[in-house]
């Protein structure tokens, strides 16, 4: 219990002769400083365009116990945008005592691989020698959107000359997927 106490010495010998009593005040106070733990990784990955929920934090204080409801996050995680964030944590124990600051840092990435959906049928029956046209594909990225526009499209169709051909596509979103 917090508060000032004090302890008195006394002491006489085997004639009864009594020492002069001495006392000693002691302050019992808090002084010591919370402790916060990050949960979860740190740093931590995040993928992009996927809602981001924080793993957390606990604290602890010597003399006030469990501080973790008491905490006081800050995320400005944006998990719509690539990049580096960071999130703290702060607490303080009723005494005014506050933690050491703990940080966590959330890089948030793209590693999805564009879709790339093909417009038509994917087997195409022509006559020999008439005119080939493609009907192509589209694509789509988590984090870029419709980048049909970026496909390459290799077609080596020969239609002067009988047999069986692939024609490919090929994207990259902008992060090098």
């Amino acid at each position: 219990v917090k508060g000032d106490y004090i302890v008195t010495y006394n002491v006489s010998d085997s004639s009864g002769n009594a020492a002069v009593q001495i006392s000693r005040t002691v302050k019992v106070g808090d002084t010591g400083l919370p402790v916060i733990m990050v949960q979860g990784g740190n740093p931590k990955t995040h993928e992009a365009k996927t809602p981001y929920t924080d793993p957390g934090a606990s604290a602890s204080d010597l003399v006030d116990g469990n501080l973790t409801a008491s905490i006081v996050t800050v995320n400005n995680v944006n998990s719509d945008l690539i990049g580096t964030y960071t999130v703290t944590y702060d607490v303080a124990d009723s005494a005014g005592n506050a933690a050491v600051q703990q940080i966590r840092t959330v890089n948030v990435v793209d590693t999805t691989v564009p879709v790339i959906t093909l417009t038509g049928e994917a087997l195409v029956t022509i006559e020999a020698n008439s005119t080939y046209i493609d009907a192509g594909a589209t694509a789509s990225d988590n984090y870029d959107g419709d980048i049909t526009a970026s496909i390459v499209t290799v077609n080596p169709v020969n239609t002067a000359v009988k047999g069986d051909y692939i024609v490919t596509y090929n994207v990259s979103d902008s992060s090098g997927n």
